[in-house]
């Protein structure tokens, strides 16, 4: 009896002193249930609206410890697509993303921070032409739960703007053209799960 009562309170002290570690999520790009969206007033008139192709990174969560979460995702900052080419090729020379010299962007998260049942704001560090500052982003959980081929999957949107200028980009585009905003949709597999479909 003494060695039962022994072994569970072995047990309980080391679950207390080792606690359950975040899930780890690959995001789904290789299915392409993620996106990373940017939109800028054109000359104040209208919104030109455009994505990163390819991107890829991964992300720890537990929805009983969301606050423990971390993230990090790296874009191929040459895959950017506004759906005309001309305009992306000037988007990728010396003027703006300058992808021969900085061919990859890069956010690393420092903090999450719930601030609703299903909402939070992640902090971390953005690099974009060799420049690295801290941005805030505005998270909502979209949901999570089993996919249909033995997986389990979470996704989240988020939202966040840059002032081109603190990146480097000092082209003039208008006065309501400084900052650009950027839109995560992230869909993630959880690590050793089945594959993505």
């Amino acid at each position: 009896m003494k060695r039962t009562a022994w072994s569970l309170a072995t047990a309980l002290l080391l679950t207390i002193a080792s606690p359950l570690q975040a899930a780890k999520y690959t995001i789904d790009t290789e299915g392409m249930h993620a996106f990373i969206h940017f939109s800028i007033p054109h000359l104040g008139y209208s919104n030109l609206i455009g994505r990163f192709n390819r991107f890829s990174g991964s992300f720890e969560y537990d929805a009983e410890q969301p606050e423990a979460s971390k993230i990090e995702v790296t874009i191929e900052t040459a895959s950017i697509d506004s759906n005309h080419a001309e305009r992306d090729k000037h988007l990728r020379d010396e003027e703006f993303l300058d992808v021969d010299k900085y061919p990859e962007a890069k956010f690393v998260s420092t903090s999450f921070e719930p601030d609703g049942a299903e909402t939070a704001t992640l902090k971390g560090n953005f690099t974009l032409r060799g420049v690295t500052r801290p941005i805030t982003i505005e998270v909502m959980k979209i949901g999570e739960g089993p996919d249909p081929w033995g997986g389990y999957r979470v996704g989240f949107t988020g939202t966040t703007k840059i002032a081109l200028s603190d990146y480097g980009i000092t082209k003039f585009l208008g006065k309501k053209s400084t900052e650009v905003e950027l839109v995560l949709d992230i869909e993630g597999v959880r690590k050793n799960d089945n594959p993505v479909h």
